[in-house]
């Protein structure tokens, strides 16, 4: 159960709860809070007395706080927490701008008895800036092992639940413990936002319809959302049964930013299929507009902490750590190289075991020299296939020790507990080629340490017997599955289901000139140097501040009900027609003009064209009063309309307005002279080609106009080739008096002047 006392921050921080240390506390944060809370939802802002400006804030929110949890002895003494320095959150505070706080939402490792939530909470706050979610004990079992890794966590890595086995059937109640737990986490940011001044900042697929709860609450909040995992592929993401619900919450946020442009790519693709919308370009910016609103793709991979890897690779312990490795592997005349991975299923340890196995069979002299030191992590899921991945590991680390090891030797070293931070630089340090074979990772900074380590420091420099700097030499060996493959152009790129080539690339990395070596490890250290994590977040926020940079020049309005809740954001200029305004003028007017148009206005589209009984009957009304001019414009042929409307004093114009008929039984009159439609002769054929090649395409013919449709096509490859053929036909077309012009889902050709006729 969540804690009471601590259940309204805002309560504390305006004295409402009778606990005055927690008052203190909250003394930096009530400065940037509304004035005064009066009731729950009514906020007075009335201006504050001059002061100085507070500093911008920016409020983090992510499945767990940056924070190393240590439980009492005894009942009796508190809780103690401490920074946990490895966290990437963590590292945001060390990296960004001085000028800029920072606020964590999110939930700790440890469970925290309810009667010690309120001690706890008023701890973290007074001394770390955090603000814990306490999630109930069933409800953070089924979100986070059960819908996030169960469900999100497999399919964003291309695992389709094809049996039980396979991650399992889609779980309603799992599905509805995930929304409940981001409910929680909304009300932890609703408690300590300033949504006028504050950005927001969420993170990972754990927290993907966070930006929904927010987004209602408060229609302009400044919200960046970031996913730190791979987003699949639209035919592999449109097998979610929520697949909606997820792209419409994430599309409430202002910036969402991806690690590779593969994966924004993927987003797009979803958006444009499961939801009609399309992307563009402003000025290198990636933008989707949401009913209104600006959405911004932001492609950058985070970066390292460079600052921690120099300050670890300059403690004793690690130089002490280094020595032992060297003596233990250098001293004896072997090469080492190293994997440290995840022990879970898309880690592909398995493969590189295997590529291992085939590098020996086929290069004998790398026997006895070459040693694969293999860290295997504790997997952060767990379930049958991590304990399926265990046994595998082990079984085939024995084989090959068996196989190719000797007295004193063995080519595969398992370590399968967790190592110290110096510990694992100091295999970074001794390590001649670093591996990473997953076969799908959403980023994986193991390579960047790994450069950065390998470019050491002077006394490193004299264990390991080099002594200039452009002597420093680093050789990657990458999956082309992880996201930072694309980063890294000096890598050898593999694929690691190809255990030959993967073989092939590994002993390629060791006998590569040592100045090739060098060259590349030079490049990649420039630039994992100059883009570290502080890099990443600085740029993150800048492009959230310039998306949110315009809000107060927008009008919202919130619409829709639960997880399709969206903001139509309009022009400051906009107002909304009045029903009542409409209906006083109308009974005022003697004569009325009523303009109305048909395709996807009168009519959505849809697979029947015709118009519905109602909409005939409501025609049928208007026209019947004598103060009424009724017209109806559409691209339809004048005997379609004529057919569909039996409308006696309903004027119509068809094909755009090429024709016009003012009554039902009035003659049709065109604008214009008659046309030659001869045209039609040379384009109706290349139509008819590209009718062939795209599926679901048709070809409509009318009187003074030829049109390609493809609304029932692939989207994207029916996109494609209407810019193919809009080519096409403004070639062979280019001496005919017609013009060539694009719609949404087709592509007309028709006379020059009915475009005039038109306007």
């Amino acid at each position: 159960m969540a804690s009471r006392s601590y259940s309204n921050l805002l309560d504390l921080a305006t004295g409402a709860a009778d606990q005055a240390p927690a008052v203190a506390a909250l003394g930096a944060l009530r400065r940037r809070l509304p004035r005064v809370v009066t009731t729950p939802g009514l906020i007075d802002d009335s201006p504050a007395s001059p002061s100085t400006p507070p500093r911008p804030r920016t409020i983090i929110v992510a499945n767990q706080l940056p924070i190393r949890s240590h439980r009492p002895e005894s009942p009796e003494e508190p809780w103690t927490f401490e920074w946990d320095e490895d966290s990437l959150l963590r590292h945001l505070h060390h990296s960004s701008s001085p000028l800029m706080e920072f606020i964590y939402i999110g939930c700790l490792r440890d469970d925290i008895p309810q009667a010690e939530q309120d001690a706890v909470a008023q701890a973290l706050l007074e001394t770390h800036n955090c603000v814990p979610a306490f999630l109930p004990t069933d409800i953070a079992e089924r979100y986070y092992h059960g819908f996030c890794k169960q469900h999100l966590w497999p399919l964003f890595h291309y695992m389709l639940p094809l049996s039980p086995d396979l991650g399992g059937r889609f779980d309603r109640a799992l599905w509805q413990a995930y929304v409940s737990a981001n409910k929680i986490f909304a009300d932890k940011v609703l408690e300590v936002i300033n949504p006028d001044d504050d950005f927001v900042w969420v993170h990972d697929y754990h927290l993907m319809v966070l930006p929904t709860f927010l987004r209602k609450r408060f229609n302009r909040i400044k919200l960046g959302f970031f996913l730190h995992s791979p987003f699949p592929s639209s035919e592999i993401y449109k097998t979610l049964p929520v697949r909606e619900e997820l792209l419409r919450a994430l599309l409430n946020s202002d910036l969402i930013g991806f690690h590779t442009f593969d994966y924004a790519r993927h987003f797009l693709s979803c958006c444009g299929r499961m939801l009609g919308l399309s992307y563009e370009s402003k000025r290198g910016h990636i933008c989707l507009e949401y009913y209104g609103r600006t959405v911004s793709i932001k492609i950058l991979p985070v970066g390292v902490h460079m600052e921690q890897l120099k300050t670890v690779l300059g403690l004793p312990e690690t130089e002490a750590k280094v020595s032992e490795l060297m003596e233990m592997y250098s001293g004896k005349g072997r090469v080492v190289m190293l994997g440290v991975d995840d022990m879970d299923i898309f880690k592909g340890i398995s493969l590189k075991l295997l590529a291992m196995e085939e590098l020996l069979r086929q290069h004998p002299e790398w026997r006895g020299k070459l040693v694969l030191v293999q860290v295997a992590n504790p997997a952060r899921g767990r379930g049958k296939d991590v304990a399926e991945v265990q046994t595998e590991t082990y079984a085939m680390v024995r084989r090959i020790n068996e196989v190719y090891g000797e007295p004193g030797y063995e080519p595969v070293v398992l370590i399968d507990e967790p190592l110290q931070f110096y510990e694992r630089v100091a295999y970074y340090v001794i390590a001649e080629v670093c591996l990473v074979t997953a076969v799908r990772d959403g980023m994986n900074l193991i390579p960047y340490e790994y450069i950065v380590s390998r470019q050491g420091n002077e006394k490193l420099d004299r264990m390991l017997r080099q002594g200039k700097p452009e002597e420093k030499k680093s050789m990657l060996v990458v999956s082309e599955f992880i996201g930072c493959s694309p980063s890294l152009s000096g890598a050898i790129r593999v694929n690691p289901w190809n255990i030959e080539a993967v073989a092939d690339a590994m002993e390629t990395a060791l006998v590569l000139p040592e100045n090739e070596k060098r060259l590349r490890h030079d490049k990649h250290f420039r630039y994992v140097s100059t883009h570290d994590v502080g890099y990443w977040a600085n740029s993150f926020l800048l492009d959230l501040e310039r998306t949110c940079k315009y809000h107060s020049q927008k009008r919202c309005w919130g619409i829709g009900f639960g997880l399709r809740f969206r903001v139509v954001s309009l022009d400051l200029t906009f107002r909304k027609l009045s029903l009542e305004n409409i209906l006083m003028a109308y009974r005022r007017a003697k004569t009325r003009a009523i303009l109305l148009d048909y395709d996807g206005t009168l009519m959505p589209q849809a697979i029947n064209k015709s118009p519905s009984t109602e909409s005939v009957r409501i025609l049928n009304s208007l026209c019947r009063d004598k103060d009424n001019v009724v017209y109806l414009c559409s691209g339809y042929d004048r005997r379609t309309l004529h057919e569909w409307f039996p409308c006696e004093n309903l004027g119509i114009a068809a094909e755009h307005g090429y024709f016009l008929r003012c009554k039902r039984d009035a003659e049709w009159k065109t604008c214009v002279a008659a046309t030659d439609c001869s045209w039609k002769q040379i384009a109706e054929p290349v139509m008819c080609l590209y009718r062939e090649t795209t599926d679901g395409s048709t070809i409509e013919d009318r009187e003074t106009v030829l049109v390609w449709n493809y609304e029932d096509a692939d989207p994207d490859f029916g996109s494609c080739q209407a810019k193919e053929l809009v080519d096409h036909l403004e070639s062979v077309l280019a001496n005919e008096p017609v013009s060539v012009k694009t719609t949404p889902h087709s592509v007309e050709v028709k006379p020059q002047i009915v475009r005039f006729c038109r306007a």
